[in-house]
């Protein structure tokens, strides 16, 4: 059986995913007048400001991943393949261009054109706006490969291309002519750089050298060589001191002084990989660097000597994560351990609360040496492979635990001072060829089990870091130890290893009480401490939930086809989700004990985590650097869950983050989003109140009490007498215009009879509404009318003001009409006790008004029969409730 997405869980973003390979770009906003740092990440690219490295925007998503990034003061220009795109406004795609035969590497925007080079050699010049070619250039990659390109600052319509070859071209895009070809330096052009002095650039070579050439003279002024490899990117300091920072792929950073020709500093190990750009704001002692390892850092000149310290910076893991675990009980934070050998913590409420605890070393001592020529690959561990927190004494002592992969000794971690902590909990003699495989701290953060692979199951205080004792005589299993956990209260560990035992032990005594023997090697086990159910997974693919009190298997479950490789419940324990090489996500819900949801991903996840309020499932996938968060439906409102079949196929959830471009789909936003509407009235046992202000409705009743109190202390003055003006005719002489004949005949002095008698638009609409039975116009018209303007048009209702017996009429059948629909509750009474007050003298000696008031009455005394039930409704399960907190 064939099924859709999730019902449970929905994307919503990715965190730890910052830079990539792709050199950076820098834009300058005049009006903010600040930096912004464009990076690629896969298929989109992210916006920073410099100031605070805080994300900007994030561009839609595009068909492939970005190749190649570039902007101007306007645009932002990205090449995925052949295809090169322009964005606006950091999101939008405006334009495409099409027309490169290869992959596309190197982008240069240029006033209103864009020159791209792809890898077959072509040089196209685009028109920005038209999107058309201006210009075409064709080399042959093997005699001339264009590698790099740089604007002359000050050349008119020149670009610089350099080669793989290592010869130099200058060329003019708008006359289509080779203007001087530059022989090289015998090794090939891997970066260009314009200095701030003209006609002087800077040229990288693969080979490590540094150039310092004057391209007008042809004459080379200085050169320097690093001992690194190939310069991989360089950059010019203009506030003023003469200096060039040249990257390398061993992820050093070297700084040359341009007067005294000499190197002054380097940044050993600014990045983990290659340097992917560096780039000096102008102006100021900033330096921006990104490169493949995932990390975005700005560092500060303003050390003795020349030096740059680390100003700020945001990185997330170089290699794929493999175990994640939700810290603390808010959920806030995601600690992270990846194949880089790094230990991270991820806040899922801003990128500001990140940390990263550091590598695990061997010896701190010995670290703190390694600047004396130690190599730091001697000092490092290797990555772990699995962890356990615990938030109850992190302020005490470390309140960490983690397991390297191969070593013997458990590393501990401290969180609040996010480095590692004090003690290598090293195993006893008979256990120190064996390397730790699993781990697990006590609920109140003093001990922390560790299980090894030669079966032996040890206890340390985090404390003091000593060994407090083993369980069994010397060995815990037979095999390797598979997973360990303690309950609530500590009376009780559980040993799970791979000769297929699950052990309950007194955790006082280390005595074991009893163990159950498993159709099948475990592979992984996680507790459920307020419930006591235990999830263990199996080699065959099966699903075991085990309840610690009866100790005996209460739910088994099977439908994943491949390893699963993480599981975590619910906070409340009703639901076990778990994930497989199959590149599933399953939930299963243990009361009914089905499956209830199931969804694909396009990369198998390798760990999942529920946050402790249950809003968030956390998942790390293979090859890939970031932690995805799933919001929890149910939360948000109903779900309905039912029991999938046992053939059920589920549909593929696109990843957080890698969604597709909304702008590719025809459809308007309104055709494709089902928006809410409310309706006019919700039911007709309810009242729904106007929203005029009450200023507008609440004051009818006492406008003659507002009057006389406003009304001035003394009385107004008459103004002066205006001059008395008589029409002129145009001309230099001024002279009286008489008036014709036909104007005097116009000009009668006796008003004619009904002139004085003129209907208003209410009254006008209010009778024609009478004799279509259609209230909303005359009601619409008194909304806009002010109390002073609502009063006028009550009083001219009576005949004496100019109306008639109709109108009071029709004016009873509105108000009743108002409050038989429900709506307008409050101008309805406010309208009806204004003109009661007006004319109940003259409604009395109309027989018919009074026949439509009675009717009124009695629907005035309904509706508010009804209401007053649902109150008393109300306030009695109010105060039930009150009374049921208290």
């Amino acid at each position: 059986m064939s099924g859709g997405g999730s019902s449970l869980f929905s994307g919503f973003r990715v965190l730890g995913l910052y830079s990539s390979h792709v050199p950076h770009a820098i834009r300058y906003h005049k009006k903010h007048r600040e930096f912004y740092l464009v990076t690629a990440v896969g298929k989109r690219f992210h916006t920073y400001n410099v100031n605070r490295l805080g994300i900007v925007a994030i561009s839609n998503s595009l068909a492939d991943d970005i190749t190649c990034v570039a902007a101007d003061r306007m645009l932002v220009f990205t090449a995925t393949g052949r295809l090169v795109c322009a964005f606006a406004r950091n999101k939008e795609v405006v334009m495409r261009y099409h027309g490169h035969h290869h992959e596309v590497r190197l982008l240069l925007p240029l006033g209103d054109q864009l020159i791209s080079s792809d890898s077959g050699g072509d040089v196209i010049v685009w028109d920005v706006q038209g999107g058309d070619v201006y210009l075409r250039l064709q080399f042959d990659p093997e005699t001339f490969d264009v590698s790099a390109m740089m604007h002359p600052s000050t050349y008119i319509n020149k670009v610089l291309l350099g080669s793989s070859q290592g010869a130099l071209q200058l060329w003019n895009i708008k006359t289509s002519k080779l203007l001087f070809t530059f022989p090289g330096w015998s090794s090939g052009v891997t970066a260009l750089q314009q200095s701030p002095a003209v006609d002087v650039v800077g040229i990288g070579t693969a080979t490590g050298r540094i150039i310092i050439h004057n391209i007008r003279m042809n004459e080379t002024l200085m050169g320097f060589t690093q001992d690194w490899g190939p310069v991989c990117s360089l950059a010019f300091r203009t506030d003023g001191a003469a200096v060039v920072a040249s990257g390398s792929p061993q992820g050093h950073i070297a700084f040359w002084d341009l007067e005294r020709r000499q190197l002054v500093t380097q940044l050993r190990n600014a990045h983990s990989t290659a340097i992917a750009a560096a780039t000096f704001l102008h102006g100021e002692p900033l330096l921006v660097t990104n490169g493949a390892d995932n990390a975005i850092k700005v560092w500060l000149f303003d050390q003795e000597g020349g030096g740059a310290r680390l100003l700020r910076y945001r990185q997330g893991h170089s290699a794929p994560p493999t175990t994640i675990r939700h810290h603390g009980n808010d959920g806030k934070n995601i600690l992270s351990a990846g194949q880089d050998g790094k230990l991270q913590s991820f806040s899922t409420v801003h990128e500001r609360f990140n940390k990263s605890l550091g590598h695990g070393s061997v010896n701190k001592k010995k670290e703190r040496k390694r600047k004396k020529g130690l190599l730091y690959e001697e000092l490092r561990l290797p990555p772990v492979t699995t962890f356990s927190s615990a938030a109850a004494r992190q302020s005490d002592w470390d309140s960490i635990v983690a397991c390297h992969r191969g070593c013997p000794a458990t590393t501990t971690w401290n969180y609040q001072r996010s480095t590692m902590g004090a003690y290598h909990l090293q195993p006893p003699l008979p256990c120190r060829d064996s390397a730790a495989t699993a781990a697990d701290i006590t609920s109140c953060g003093n001990f922390a089990v560790i299980g090894s692979s030669c079966g032996c199951v040890d206890v340390y205080n985090l404390q003091s870091g000593l060994h407090r004792g083993c369980f069994g005589d010397g060995k815990a299993h037979s095999g390797t130890v598979r997973g360990v956990a303690t309950d609530t209260l500590n009376h009780l560990t559980l040993t799970t290893g791979s000769d297929g035992l699950l052990k309950f032990w007194r955790f006082k005594s280390k005595k074991l009480e009893e163990e159950l023997r498993l159709n099948a090697a475990p592979a992984s086990m996680v507790l459920q401490r307020d419930s006591g159910m235990l999830a263990v997974a199996l080699d065959d693919f099966m699903l075991l939930v085990v309840d610690i009190e009866t100790r005996r298997i209460v739910r088994r479950f099977s439908g994943h086809h491949g390893s699963i490789t993480d599981m975590t419940f619910s906070p409340d324990g009703r639901w076990l989700i778990t994930a497989g090489m199959d590149c599933t996500i399953r939930t299963w819900d243990l009361p009914s004990g089905c499956l209830v949801d199931c969804f694909l991903v396009a990369m198998a996840p390798v760990s999942v985590s529920v946050s402790p309020t249950g809003d968030f499932l956390a998942t790390a996938h293979v090859d890939s650097l970031g932690v995805y968060l799933w919001t929890n439906q149910s939360l948000c409102g109903p779900v309905r869950l039912r029991p999938l079949p046992a053939d059920y196929q589920p549909a593929v959830e696109m990843l957080p983050g890698v969604l597709a471009d909304e702008a590719e789909h025809e459809v308007t936003l309104e055709e494709h989003i089902d928006v809410y509407q409310s309706a006019e009235q919700l039911g007709s046992e309810l009242v729904t109140l106007s929203l005029l202000p009450e200023s507008r409705w609440k004051s009818l009743l006492h406008l003659d009490d507002i009057k006389r109190r406003n009304k001035p202390a003394t009385a107004p003055l008459a103004p002066a007498a205006a001059p008395f003006f008589l029409p002129t005719l145009p001309g230099l002489t001024p002279c009286f215009a008489p008036a014709t004949a036909a104007e005097q005949e116009n000009q009668s002095r006796v008003l004619r009879w009904g002139s004085l008698a003129q209907s208003s638009e209410f009254t006008s609409a209010l009778e024609a509404a009478l004799d279509s039975g259609s209230f909303e116009r005359p009601v619409r018209l008194l909304k806009d009318c002010g109390p002073a303007a609502i009063s006028v048009e009550l009083t001219c209702l009576i005949p004496e003001g100019g109306g008639s017996s109709l109108r009071l009429l029709a004016f009873i059948h509105m108000i009743d009409s108002m409050l038989s629909t429900g709506r307008d509750f409050d101008l309805a009474h406010a309208y009806l006790a204004l003109f009661l007050k007006l004319h109940l003298r003259s409604l009395s000696q109309d027989a018919n008004a009074m026949v439509a008031l009675l009717r009124l009455s009695l629907r005035l005394e309904t509706v508010w029969a009804e209401l007053r039930s649902s109150f008393d409704q109300s306030l009695c399960l109010l105060s039930y409730a009150k009374s049921a907190l208290l």
